[in-house]
């Protein structure tokens, strides 16, 4: 929990990260055939053998890690050292396993000597420069989160402190909610005291607060048992202070910020690295379905257009990742394109349907659009379907912990809508079993749990008698 929690360029991140993980082995291969080369020489077995050899090896030992502390906090001059001495440590196992197998006379020492020296001066620079722009980009603005305190204490002003002096950690602390005076509180340094506890749902909502620090003692259990009631209404990450275990919400784990013990009681299972991988899938699968899937786009939009008035692409504004309102788009199934305002759900033989969009609508093929949404970041393969701007601010405020389910991005399927909860949503007790499906998913989250959703939907989209 040391690396920054959330990150917003989790694209960007991925390539960099893969340019880390490959690149320094992919130049020591490179160089040494590019030397091979200009000497005359045939690339031959021997000289394929010892790059696959010191390739592997630097796949595994030319990389940059963690060793114990955040790795983005990491001094460039520390990984510039490692490296060397890594690249040492490779020299003296390809050496050993030259005598060993009576080889090393086979390849001429001067070649060897040179291979060793060039390999140290480019692969250093390029893996502090991909370092650097690691760092740069995680700690980017697109990052950074505002974050507040409930409760001073000193625990809660040390945390605060550590925050403000490591920008690396993404947070901007806002400032603290007590309902004690500040004569009881005692210094509180550069730290704004905000409001009452009592104060704080409100905050959140009015200033898009997206990390809260709880810091009350354990003592007081009641009074932080209300306060997360308090904010189920918000999309905000929640995190316990204090090292004691008694929660068991979204995305619960115990562990630790730059040495002080924390609690997450409810935050987004794609946090850090693993919000990375789930980018790179988005993006991988979506352009793979793009390729068979687009000539049948051109001609469901060709269909909508010549069989019925409007535009062939409805936008729709639905929230989105953090309770944010993005614009996502279908074809469109209607005479009418309803959009804010009052929202009426489709029914079964429902007049408002064209004949074209009833197909479309059976087959889920009004939603291919929205794999351009995914492209764009909106949206994701897999998440909680987003509702009508209208039927969130309806259901907010009727079923707890309805706006949870947007610490995500919302999904083109999501796992409410495999287990039975599609279609029409017009009893509170059918909305309160899809919000209890997209919130078991935000609890469960696996990249296995994606991959089961997706072809579970392609299943179910022949036999759904959900779907109109």
């Amino acid at each position: 929990m040391s690396e920054p929690i959330y990150l917003k360029s989790s694209l960007t991140v991925g390539v960099i990260a893969l340019l880390q993980a490959a690149l320094p082995a992919l130049l020591v291969v490179i160089v040494l055939y590019l030397l091979v080369v200009s000497q005359g020489q045939e690339f031959d077995p021997l000289y394929k053998a010892l790059a696959f050899l010191a390739g592997a090896l630097s796949l595994h030992f030319l990389r940059v890690r963690r060793n114990g502390r955040p790795l983005i906090m990491t001094h460039p001059g520390r990984i510039a050292i490692k490296m060397v001495f890594r690249w040492l440590g490779i020299l003296v196992i390809l050496l050993a396993a030259g005598y060993l197998t009576g080889l090393h006379a086979k390849y001429p020492s001067d070649l060897m000597l040179v291979w060793a020296l060039i390999v140290p001066m480019l692969v250093v620079p390029v893996a502090v420069l991909l370092h650097i722009l690691m760092r740069r980009t995680t700690i980017s603005n697109k990052n950074v989160r505002a974050a507040v305190f409930a409760g001073f204490t000193p625990h809660s002003r040390a945390l605060a402190e550590k925050l403000q002096e490591h920008p690396e950690m993404c947070k901007r602390v806002l400032g603290f909610f007590d309902d004690r005076s500040p004569e009881r509180l005692g210094p509180m340094g550069d730290h704004p005291m905000l409001g009452e506890l009592a104060d704080l749902a409100d905050y959140v909502r009015e200033h898009s607060v997206e990390v809260i620090f709880i810091a009350l003692p354990i003592r007081h259990l009641e009074r932080v048992m209300n306060l997360l009631d308090d904010l189920h209404d918000t999309t905000a990450s929640i995190y316990y202070v204090p090292d004691v275990f008694v929660f068991d919400l979204i995305q619960s784990r115990s562990g630790e910020i730059l040495g002080m013990p924390v609690i997450s009681l409810c935050e987004t299972p794609f946090y850090g690295y693993r919000g990375v991988l789930k980018r790179i899938t988005d993006v991988v699968f979506t352009l793979l379905g793009l390729v068979p899937v687009l000539p049948v786009m051109l001609v469901i939009a060709l269909l909508v257009r010549l069989t019925s008035r409007g535009p062939v692409i409805f936008k729709q504004h639905r929230y989105g990742l953090d309770g944010h309102e993005i614009v996502v788009y279908k074809f469109r199934s209607m005479y009418v394109t309803e959009d804010k305002g009052e929202v009426w759900q489709a029914t079964r033989d429902d007049p408002r349907i064209t004949p074209v969009g009833r197909i479309l609508r059976r087959y889920s093929l009004d939603e291919l659009p929205q794999f351009i949404n995914v492209l764009q970041g909106r949206m994701s393969l897999v998440g909680p379907r987003p509702h009508a701007v209208a039927h969130n601010e309806q259901y907010r405020h009727l079923i707890k912990g309805y706006m949870i389910r947007h610490k995500v991005l919302p999904g083109i399927t999501g796992l409410a809508q495999v287990s039975g909860c599609r279609g029409e949503t017009n009893t509170l007790e059918q909305m309160e079993a899809r919000v209890s499906y997209d919130l078991e998913y935000l609890r469960n989250w696996s990249p296995l749990l994606d991959f089961k959703i997706l072809l579970l939907t392609v299943v179910r989209v022949f036999r759904d008698s959900k779907a109109y």
